[in-house]
């Protein structure tokens, strides 16, 4: 009969090395995604909170997202911009963004909903609208950043198609002061348009669902550099 040695715990050190880094990268990763699924919670909190309307003038730009908003003005109805590649219910259309001139010479943007193309993208969606004054109630968001900054093939005529309009465009186009951020306009208003606002992206559970994840892995990292660093006597480390 063959006696085996005693297991003795003799951890390698490049081994042990790897499973340190591996355990905090797993564990960093982990953290990231609790992080995002926390500012989704926030984020859909904003969306939900039913405060009392404010000024959108009296906004100020970095203030909470979805702030529940007002706007006296006109809108410029001869030149509007269609926000391009916006899909519902699996139909290809676009975002109408027409201009508000305030009171106070400003101009902000109001996102009038959802349009669908014509029977090509070259038929573009009618979206006229009178210039009377008027008052609109909304929630102010930001305008849509693009993952990758990419240069836009400059774009003529109104209605104007554009990918991602951001101040500086929004103003050379207008030729006058353009207030960051755009009024969702509620679905309850009028000269409006498909207006199902949501909270854009994936759900908080998403993100919790990958954190759990990134810490299994560093734990099964753990685990398996403790059953590497156990050996019998006699065995070479």
């Amino acid at each position: 009969m063959v006696r085996r040695g005693r297991l003795r715990f003799a951890p390698r050190p490049v081994a042990t090395l790897a499973a340190i880094i591996g355990a905090l990268l797993f564990a960093a990763l982990g953290n990231w995604q609790l992080g995002r699924a926390a500012e989704k919670r926030a984020l859909a909190a904003d969306f939900a909170r039913q405060d009392a309307a404010l000024d959108v003038r009296a906004v100020v730009t970095d203030g909470p997202r979805y702030r529940r908003v007002f706007a006296r003005g006109q809108y410029d109805a001869d030149r509007q911009f269609l926000l391009d590649n916006r899909v519902h219910a699996g139909r290809a259309g676009v975002h109408v963004l027409t201009p508000m001139r305030l009171a106070d010479g400003s101009t902000v943007l109001v996102n009038r909903g959802w349009q669908p193309f014509g029977a090509t993208r070259a038929n573009l969606p009618d979206v006229a609208v009178t210039d009377e004054p008027r008052m609109i109630h909304g929630r102010l968001d930001r305008l849509p950043r693009p993952p990758i900054q990419l240069d836009d093939v400059p774009a003529t005529g109104w209605p104007r198609l554009m990918q991602y309009p951001d101040v500086d465009k929004l103003e050379h186009a207008l030729g006058r002061a353009v207030r960051d951020g755009m009024i969702l306009l509620e679905p309850g208003e009028p000269d409006g348009y498909v207006r199902e606002w949501t909270v854009p992206g994936t759900g908080p559970d998403r993100n919790l669902g990958y954190a759990v994840q990134w810490f299994a892995f560093g734990a099964l990292a753990i685990a398996i550099w403790l059953v590497l660093s156990f050996q019998r006597d006699g065995e070479s480390p």
